[in-house]
């Protein structure tokens, strides 16, 4: 975040150079708010710029084997050009290449889950994914693992059939170590 604030400041510096350059070139004639309204557009473009990026920087750089598995769009009001063009400003990623099969019930993977935020640490949160009944717990001491083809219970969150995280650990051969 600091590296964003002295680019930030350095944007407007840069513009605010090349409006006094036109300044000059113009002998004075252009008015002198040009100074400071090119240093703050060039500020606004470029945090609007690093706020539209950041997503696809961030996918970029995650490994193989991680795919993101959902984002969340936001619109703000203090950012009225979101309405437009909502802003990803949240998303989740799974390592997939290394979850793990569980022993006792192989309809059971441990899987990594990475939540990503603007302008925040990652968290990691290991979960527990049952691929035959679509359902989803907190990997913990105290999770019951249930036996081979016998319902959940309550510690466990449905997932849709189309959920994302579902489809690529359990659908997509994503088998992997124990």
């Amino acid at each position: 975040m600091l590296w964003e604030l002295i680019a930030t400041v350095f944007a407007g510096l840069g513009a605010a150079g090349i409006a006094l350059l036109l300044r000059k070139i113009s002998r004075n004639s252009a008015p002198r708010w040009l100074i400071p309204a090119f240093a703050g557009a060039a500020m606004l473009g470029f945090q609007i710029h690093s706020e539209y990026s950041w997503f696809e920087h961030q996918r970029s750089r995650l490994p193989e084997g991680v795919i993101v598995v959902k984002t969340v769009e936001q619109t703000a009001v203090w950012r009225p050009w979101s309405y437009l063009y909502p802003q990803t400003l949240r998303f989740i990623a799974a390592d997939v290449a290394n979850a793990s099969v569980n022993q006792l019930n192989p309809q059971l993977k441990l899987v990594d889950l990475y939540f990503f935020e603007r302008r925040a640490s990652a968290r990691r949160v290991p979960q527990v994914v049952h691929c035959q009944q679509q359902a989803q717990a907190d990997f913990s001491a105290t999770l019951q693992i249930p036996p081979p083809d016998s319902a959940v219970d309550g510690q466990w969150r449905k997932l849709a059939g189309d959920d994302a995280l579902l489809i690529a650990l359990c659908h997509s051969g994503a088998n992997s170590n124990s």
